[in-house]
Order: C-alpha cells, then sequence, then structure tokens
C-alpha cells in the first residue's frame, strides 16, 4: 500500500472532471470524464458505503515515483488514478454532507408555484446553517417564494459544492420552511450574519427569517460517470452529524498553499499518486486529508490526497502537510 494510504475506506470514488478525454479528443470544460469511454467493462454504478473510515497498518510500503520521461499511456494513468482514488480516505457521507452543507451559502430553492399550481418554481438563494444544520433564509415579502413558502411550506434546497463539476457531489435537503418567531429572531440572525456579514438588508421591514426543518437530504455523485453514487438520510440522522472542525480553516490554508507553496503541493501529490502532474491547486481540506485539482499533460482531473494520520486541529494539518513534503522529498 503507498505511504500516503493509511486508511482504508469504501467510500465514493473520485469525481473526475477532465477538459479533455484521455483519448486526445477535445471537449468542452462542462463535460464530465465518462469512464466508461475509457474502460468499457466499468459499467456498473456502485453505491456508496456508508462505514466509517477506520485505521489501517502504518507499516506500508513508500510510494514508487514516476520518473520524468516515463512513458505512461493513457489507460495507465487512468488505472492509477482509479486505483488511488478507491483506498484514499474521505469523510463518511454523511459528515461530508453535513459539512458542506454548512459552508456553503447559495442554492436553488424550489417551492410549489401559487401562480402556476402543480409546477415548481426555483430561486437562486442566499442561505446559512443553524447550530442543528437547518437551513436558515432571509426573504422579503415581495419575493414569490416568500408567497409560495406560506402558502405551502414544502420545499427544496439544492446545493453543489462545486457549480462548475457537475460530477462533484450535488445535495438537496427537503424539508418544511417555517417562519421564525420573534423569540428565534436574534440567535438566527446572529447566525445568517455569520455567513452574510454585509447583508444590512435582513433588517428592512420586509424582510422575514425562514427555517426549513428538514425531513429529508439527499446527495449524488459522480453524476455522468460510471462511479455514479448516491444516498439519503433522515433528519434524525442529519441532526446527529457533527461539522467536520477541520473544513472551517479550508479556506486559509488552501489559500496559502496555493499562494506561497504550490510546489510543495505539487511535490506531495507526484508522491502520493505516482503521476508526475504538472501542477496542483488545492481546493479543499478536512481532517482526513485534501483534495486538489491536477493538470496532467493537458489534462484537469481531481484528486483525494488523504493525511498520514487524522487532523485534530490546524497545527495537526501542517504537521501531516511537513510530513508528506519531506516523504516527498526523500524519494527525489
Amino acid at each position: 500500500m503507498n505511504s500516503c494510504l493509511p486508511f482504508t475506506s469504501s467510500f465514493r470514488p473520485p469525481s473526475l472532471l477532465l477538459h479533455r478525454m484521455f483519448n486526445g479528443s477535445v471537449i468542452s470544460s462542462s463535460t464530465s470524464f465518462c469512464l466508461s469511454r475509457l474502460r468499457s467493462s466499468s459499467r456498473s454504478r456502485s453505491i456508496i458505503s456508508f462505514q466509517h473510515v477506520e485505521m489501517a497498518s502504518s507499516a506500508s510500503q513508500p510510494s514508487k515515483s514516476v520518473a520524468t520521461g516515463d512513458a505512461i499511456g493513457a489507460s495507465d494513468v487512468f488505472h492509477m488514478i482509479q486505483s488511488y482514488q478507491a483506498e484514499a480516505a474521505r469523510l463518511p457521507p454523511i459528515e461530508e454532507v453535513r459539512t458542506i452543507l454548512d459552508g456553503s451559502v447559495r442554492g436553488i430553492l424550489s417551492t410549489h408555484s401559487q401562480d402556476h399550481v402543480g409546477y415548481p418554481s426555483g430561486s437562486m438563494v442566499d442561505f446559512a446553517c443553524f447550530d442543528d444544520g437547518s437551513p436558515l433564509l432571509a426573504i422579503s415579502s415581495l419575493a414569490v417564494h416568500s408567497k409560495n413558502l406560506l402558502a405551502n411550506p414544502r420545499c427544496s434546497l439544492l446545493v453543489a459544492k462545486d457549480p462548475e463539476d457537475r460530477t462533484d457531489i450535488l445535495i438537496t435537503l427537503m424539508g418544511d420552511a417555517v417562519v421564525v418567531s420573534e423569540n428565534d429572531r436574534e440567535s438566527v440572525r446572529a447566525a445568517y450574519l455569520r455567513r452574510h456579514p454585509n447583508a444590512f438588508w435582513v433588517d428592512f421591514g420586509d424582510f422575514c427569517f425562514f427555517q426549513i426543518n428538514p425531513k429529508f437530504v439527499r446527495y449524488v455523485t459522480g453524476v455522468a460517470t460510471a462511479s455514479l453514487g448516491s444516498g439519503e438520510f433522515t433528519t434524525e440522522e442529519y441532526k446527529a452529524t457533527k461539522v467536520d472542525p477541520i473544513y472551517q480553516f479550508s479556506v486559509p490554508i488552501a489559500s496559502h498553499m496555493n499562494k506561497d507553496h504550490t510546489e510543495d503541493t505539487k511535490a506531495i501529490v507526484q508522491h502520493c499518486t505516482s503521476i508526475k502532474v504538472d501542477s496542483a491547486y488545492m481546493l479543499d481540506v478536512d481532517s482526513l486529508g485534501f483534495n486538489v485539482k491536477a493538470c496532467y499533460q493537458g489534462y484537469n482531473f481531481k484528486l483525494r490526497i488523504p493525511f498520514p494520520k487524522r487532523a485534530h486541529s490546524r497545527k495537526d494539518v501542517k504537521t501531516n502537510i511537513m510530513e508528506m513534503l519531506e516523504a516527498a522529498k526523500a524519494t527525489v
């Protein structure tokens, strides 16, 4: 096993967004990478396991680096990515869903249209999550979806982790939207303004807060690929799950690495995956590792890079990255 893979996991396969197929044909940036084009035998759609990540033996073998100038075929790279990502440790799906929703600020709200009865009405809305994961909306009484919710509280909120990548995780939270009472308004207002500090309009007279009480939370990942996965959670499961404690540091850590340590990130990715990537851009960080967008000979795709051990603090993240960098430099 690769030295950068100390965890065992049976979670969802990677989401791969390639702007060009490995066979060389050019496709648009919005078109996802269909694995079945590369491996016709990979026809089955795997459903994601809900088992928790377990620690594996730390006595793993060092990764074998790909030397500069090595001729690697397209299928070889594909198999290396597939093999590596199958073992990469990830947050349990329900924890990932809870964490992504907590860190998101915008989604598509679908309500029951009162002007066109029987048809759904979609609106792009800003939101924030309350402590229990319930989405909070600040809506003007002039908005169409305000009228719709007052007539029928059943609604859904669609959130994409990466709106530019349809193969990445998509989350739909279904629930009942209720107007927040005056007794709860201050706590809800504070939670909303933490995510939207410049939303001064929430104090305008025509605005009120709605809270969506979740009934079901569904996710799907790997859309338009052979690695399609999905799952659904009840409100009890969703509310009982905690947000990953490291994800709150994701933006400053990734920004720092992308600004000052791009070569270090690339070296770590090369060492961990054995793929001589041309670049690696850190996307986000959690307790078990980080995600990057890598480039290899003009092909862009996402990779999951797990930590040697779980991080419990921001300092642990730095320690893990330094350890991974030292291992990468030792093999050069």
